[in-house]
């Protein structure tokens, strides 16, 4: 099949690309780099000529309502609208665990707005839903700090590797539409603390942790089980003590 990863030069799309291309797929990596811009429109409906199936993994970190409801509208109906011109029969979005059942003004609201896009165009569709990455997690904590100290959310997460999500969107893109929403998470369920103490601390941040029950997540409040699934998922393979031991050797 010709497939055309959008961010596929990114953490996930790139394993995405690397993955489709391996089993033998026509792939284009679809990216400002290489031409390609959702928000302009810039190279769009060349890279989708001929495309049997359309990865949506584009992300942008930015927590400003507008801004950021604003990239993933445009650069969603922009890649629909291209797609519903070339024939593509499958549009495969990744999103978020909990999305659904999180209403927050920002991020969350727009990853929202992008899966309802996806869901209405009248395309063959999947939703990938995915629990937060172990890549992510240093970064998580660094944001949680308040003065010399961490403060978590009692909140669990299910962490997963980048890899198994890419596994996850591979398995979804070469397969026929669901018209529907899968979900992806890892292995264990825990409390923050119990990942994003370790991840800080490999790389060298020895700050305390004191995990408190008000404790929002980025300005969102949640329950124990806000970002975790709450029914089937597919479970990565990668476990948080294998990953962590790889990133150390």
């Amino acid at each position: 099949m010709r497939i055309v990863v959008a961010g596929g030069t990114g953490l996930i799309g790139s394993k995405v690309v690397e993955s489709l291309q391996r089993l033998g797929h026509d792939v284009v990596p679809a990216a400002p780099g290489t031409g390609v811009d959702t928000i302009s429109g810039r190279g769009v409906a060349d890279a989708l000529k001929g495309a049997d199936v359309v990865v949506d993994v584009t992300n942008k970190v930015i927590f400003e309502p507008e801004p950021i409801l604003g990239f993933f509208t445009t650069s969603t109906r922009t890649l629909l609208n291209a797609g519903r011109e070339a024939g593509v029969r499958h549009h495969v979005v990744l999103s978020i665990v909990g999305v659904d059942r999180l209403s927050h003004p920002g991020y969350l609201d727009a990853k929202a707005a992008q899966e309802r896009l996806v869901a209405e165009s009248g395309t063959p569709f999947t939703i990938v839903r995915a629990t937060q990455f172990f890549e992510n997690l240093t970064a998580m904590g660094a944001g949680m700090a308040k003065d010399d100290v961490i403060v978590p959310p009692t909140a669990d997460l299910q962490p997963v590797a980048a890899a198994d999500v890419a596994a996850a969107l591979v398995d979804v893109a070469t397969s026929a539409p669901l018209d529907g929403v899968i979900e992806v998470a890892g292995p264990e369920r825990a409390a923050f603390a119990r990942f994003i103490g370790p991840a800080l601390a490999a790389r060298g941040d020895e700050r305390p942790l004191k995990p408190d029950a008000g404790a929002g997540y980025f300005g969102v409040p949640i329950v124990r089980d806000s970002l975790v699934p709450l029914g089937a998922a597919r479970i990565g393979r990668t476990t948080f003590d294998d990953w962590s031991a790889a990133q150390s050797s």
